[in-house]
């Protein structure tokens, strides 16, 4: 999961050395928290949370296939 959202958030933005995920497990919950440039927050999150949200559908996608649930933040 954590190469998956990676990829996606790298295609988004312009500034690709800056993107940082963190994976956290707890409870048996796997928390991504996505780290990019301040300039590319906007792009991440999409108007009106948009791309935010459909990274967070194909997560959840993802998660019922292998069993698993996915919680996905996005820091400024």
């Amino acid at each position: 999961m954590l190469e998956l959202v990676t990829y996606i958030v790298q295609q988004l933005v312009e500034d690709k050395g800056a993107v940082n995920i963190v994976s956290e497990e707890k409870d048996g919950v796997e928390t991504l928290t996505i780290h990019v440039a301040e300039s590319d927050i906007g792009k991440v999150i999409g108007k009106q949370g948009k791309i935010a949200m459909a990274i967070r559908t194909l997560a959840k996608a993802v998660g019922s296939k292998d069993g698993k649930r996915y919680n996905i933040e996005i820091e400024d």
